[in-house]
């Protein structure tokens, strides 16, 4: 059973989205199993949660937790053994495979550990891939204005030239991250976005993380092990052996300090 919601200490406890919104992202009795020889793993055990639109959530947890498995379920990328996600009402298990994947093009960005750019093609072209993957022309109208916007986000203006190989880590990430928010996806989901990334440039990382949520509203889901990183978040879910052990509410706030978010920890004994 979850435990009902805790407040990190000396951190105001109000939630970022105001009135009564209904979630943008809801999970409802997640679980995850995975046979393998002589035995059966349970990755993810019954978690439930909400998510509201233009929240910053993070999902903490050890390696082999189950909050990596828990995203990719989230994100439609894989399917519960039981149980049902709901993002902006819609269920997606009830999709066909057709209009999952124009899901997760349309409405979901990914941003994973591995920055997974395409090393032919510049800053420009990596970011606007979505749309050329979709049949549209990302240099054009429209579609070349959020390119540039996305790339202006992530603060990489003066480098769309560059390919990766002449960007440092950071800003191959930082690239990862334009082309996840480009195409303005009610989600996104990142999954250990700085785990490769020394800890200033993982700072940067967050930083624009942070930017698309309180500029753009974006909503964000993350995955990390790290509570500094898990401290930009307005509420942290604690995962550990696939279920949901806490609720950490630490509210919309510039400071990102993680000392409230570790004391609370330390009393869980984590």
């Amino acid at each position: 059973m979850t435990s009902q919601p805790s407040e990190a200490p000396a951190v105001p406890a109000d939630r970022p989205v105001a009135g009564r919104a209904q979630p943008i992202l809801e999970a409802r009795a997640l679980t995850k199993q995975y046979r393998l020889p002589g035995e059966l793993v349970e990755a993810v055990r019954g978690v439930s949660l909400e998510v509201m639109p233009g929240e910053f959530v993070a999902l903490m947890g050890p390696s082999g937790s189950g909050k990596s498995t828990l995203l990719q379920l989230l994100g439609g990328l894989d399917q519960p053994t039981s149980g049902e996600v709901l993002l902006e009402g819609a269920s997606i298990g009830r999709l066909s495979d057709e209009q999952a994947t124009r899901l997760r093009r349309e409405r979901t960005g990914f941003v994973f550990q591995s920055f997974n750019l395409v090393p032919l093609l510049n800053v420009v072209e990596n970011v606007g891939l979505p749309f050329t993957i979709a049949g549209q022309d990302p240099r054009r109208g429209d579609l070349a204005a959020r390119v540039r916007d996305a790339i202006e986000l992530v603060e990489l203006t003066g480098k769309e030239r560059h390919k990766p190989e002449q960007l440092s880590a950071g800003e191959q990430q930082r690239v990862a991250v334009a082309r996840a928010v480009v195409t303005r996806p009610a989600l996104l989901l990142a999954d250990e976005p700085t785990g490769n990334l020394d800890f200033r440039t993982g700072l940067d990382i967050l930083g624009a993380l942070w930017r698309t949520c309180v500029d753009r509203g974006q909503t964000i889901v993350l995955v990390t092990h790290d509570a500094k990183a898990a401290a930009y978040a307005d509420r942290v879910f604690v995962i550990g052996d696939g279920r949901v052990q806490d609720e950490i509410i630490l509210g919309r706030r510039d400071d990102h300090a993680a000392a409230p978010l570790i004391a609370r920890l330390a009393q869980l004994g984590l």
